[in-house]
């Protein structure tokens, strides 16, 4: 069975029907730049892109703050691991799954290996400030104080971070300095 997902470019059957070739996937807070470097990634390695939250808003045709709303997160991490078991199918695309999808139980362990792990790690500050107005599509951080909130999450998470297989350390970087420290990581 062919899997049917959302990609930044148009993919083959071919591209993508080998889970003998790991994935590459970039983790980190809201704001680290998983989707935005991970297109570029992607391109850059002739890869299929896939960013979790636009797959999982694509499928239900609501927007992950209303899946949030309306149906709650548990809903929402049910959906996550079920495109994580989905992907284990098939191979060789670079993915950007939301900042909690290391929290989500069983979704790192069904692709952990052979998979890639790259932490795309960001201060709260500075996540914050690379949201800009986004900030308000993300369910988690409507709270009195966002920032607050990140430092909190990545308290939490950091330790499920650190497992990757590299650290990208993002703050004092631009956009095209990271696409470059994650293509050199994935052809060196």
């Amino acid at each position: 069975m062919m899997h049917t997902f959302r990609t930044s470019r148009p993919v083959s059957a071919a591209d993508i029907a080998d889970p003998s070739k790991p994935h590459m996937i970039l983790v980190g807070l809201p704001g680290s730049g998983k989707t935005t470097a991970g297109r570029l990634v992607a391109e850059q390695l002739k890869r299929p892109f896939l960013d979790f939250d636009a797959e999982i808003e694509r499928r239900e045709h609501i927007s992950i703050a209303e899946i949030f709303g309306s149906k709650g997160e548990p809903y929402f991490r049910a959906l996550e691991l079920k495109l994580t078991e989905e992907l284990r199918a098939v191979g060789n695309m670079v993915l950007s799954p939301g900042a909690g999808w290391v929290s989500n139980a069983g979704c790192l362990a069904v692709l952990r290996h052979p998979a890639m792990l790259v932490y795309l790690k960001t201060s709260p500050e500075i996540a914050f400030a690379r949201m800009g107005k986004d900030v308000v599509k993300r369910p988690l951080l409507q709270r009195p104080d966002p920032v607050g909130e990140l430092r909190r999450l990545r308290q939490a998470r950091e330790a499920m971070y650190m497992q990757s297989d590299h650290t990208v350390s993002t703050d004092s970087m631009t956009l095209a300095q990271v696409v470059d420290r994650i293509v050199a990581l994935a052809t060196g």
